[in-house]
């Protein structure tokens, strides 16, 4: 695993952005579409931000998540009222390219594996996604796989429901799904999550994070997060 160290999480979002961006211009030239997940979060909000400002080949990029909240649309909880907000309403997007986890359907159990399918429709079985951007959590969190959940253990699905976690149940990509990615962006900034940085790079395994492959991982990080590196 990389790991790039930057002064702030405003440089942070700048160069992660960048990556995004060479990442898909590249996929585009191979494979003929990108396909990424994003995660939640401040800095990501302002990546994307810096995104939507640069060379990208739009009418080939689908957009997927990476987890998503249980809670009504357009609520400030969920990522997907954000992503619009930092990307999609500054961007020409298809509507047809972006993947939003059905998280207001009544059986959230089938919308998991109504998504999986649609993963699998853009990016074939098991589905292979070109980015997965992911944050990492002061609990050793990724995505929404979270110390103790059940979905930690999940083999057999690309999609799965947590429990409740901060309130909210989540839909997230489990671990097969991530470790499939072509290519694992780490979006890291804040002292608060130095301690697990640390424990991420030593691929510990008894935080979720530590869980996901590192072969093709890169880390961007502040250097408040890289401050125990």
């Amino acid at each position: 695993m990389e790991i790039q160290v930057l002064g702030d999480s405003a440089a942070v979002a700048a160069e992660a952005a960048k990556i995004i961006a060479q990442e898909g211009r590249g996929a585009v030239a191979a494979r003929g579409r990108f396909i990424m997940a994003v995660s939640g979060g401040q800095t990501p909000w302002q990546m994307l931000r810096a995104l939507a400002g640069m060379d990208v080949p739009w009418s080939k990029v689908y957009i997927a998540q990476t987890d998503e909240r249980v809670a009504p649309a357009g609520h400030p909880d969920r990522n997907l009222t954000h992503l619009r907000e930092s990307l999609l309403e500054r961007v020409s997007l298809h509507p047809e390219l972006l993947c939003a986890m059905p998280v207001e359907a009544p059986d959230l159990e089938a919308a998991a594996v109504q998504y999986t399918r649609l993963l699998q429709e853009i990016a074939g079985t098991p589905p292979v996604l070109d980015l997965i951007h992911l944050g990492l959590g002061p609990d050793g969190h990724t995505a929404s796989l979270v110390p103790g959940d059940p979905v930690l253990h999940v083999t057999g699905a690309g999609v799965a429901v947590t429990q409740p976690y901060q309130g909210r149940r989540r839909m997230t990509l489990t671990y097969p799904t991530l470790n499939r990615a072509r290519r694992i962006l780490w979006v890291v900034t804040g002292p608060e999550k130095a301690a697990m940085l640390l424990r991420l790079r030593d691929r510990d395994p008894t935080i979720p994070a530590g869980r996901v492959c590192q072969d093709r991982a890169l880390v961007v990080a502040d250097r408040a997060a890289a401050q125990l590196l």
